[in-house]
């Protein structure tokens, strides 16, 4: 199935995806959407983009290990949680912070952090299934 049609269609759909990805997960917290739905967008992209141009692509592509970006999240989401956890407040207790970026006043949570590190957690753990079983079924 790796056509020339498939092969040149390819980086654009991946970017588009991850892009999508990134918004759904921006997004995630004021509506349908968040870290979960996001992360399975992005490995979705992943997969496609290993199904054109191999395993060995994807892996140069991402440029860590799966499993590594796997666990960069989960610490992304526990450390979201901790926070809380020293402010005195309930363990995951969503926490906001206002500063002025450039004259602008930001709103961050460590909501959008948690969902960051979900986001991380299924992009490195969806991504990794997908590549062992493209692996195992190419040898």
């Amino acid at each position: 199935m790796n056509t020339l049609i498939l092969r040149t269609v390819t980086p654009f759909v991946t970017a588009l995806m991850l892009l999508f990805s990134l918004f759904v997960l921006l997004r995630g917290h004021n509506e349908p959407g968040g870290g979960f739905i996001g992360g399975l967008i992005a490995a979705s992209a992943f997969s496609i983009y290993g199904i054109a141009f191999g395993v060995q692509a994807v892996r140069r592509a991402l440029r860590a290990h799966p499993l590594s970006i796997a666990g960069a999240g989960l610490l992304v989401a526990c450390l979201s949680g901790f926070v809380s956890a020293f402010a005195g407040v309930p363990f995951m207790t969503g926490l906001w912070i206002y500063p002025h970026i450039l004259g602008v006043e930001v709103p961050l949570a460590t909501v959008i952090s948690f969902d960051i590190g979900v986001y991380l957690v299924v992009v490195g753990a969806i991504t990794s299934i997908a590549l062992s079983l493209a692996e195992r079924d190419h040898d």
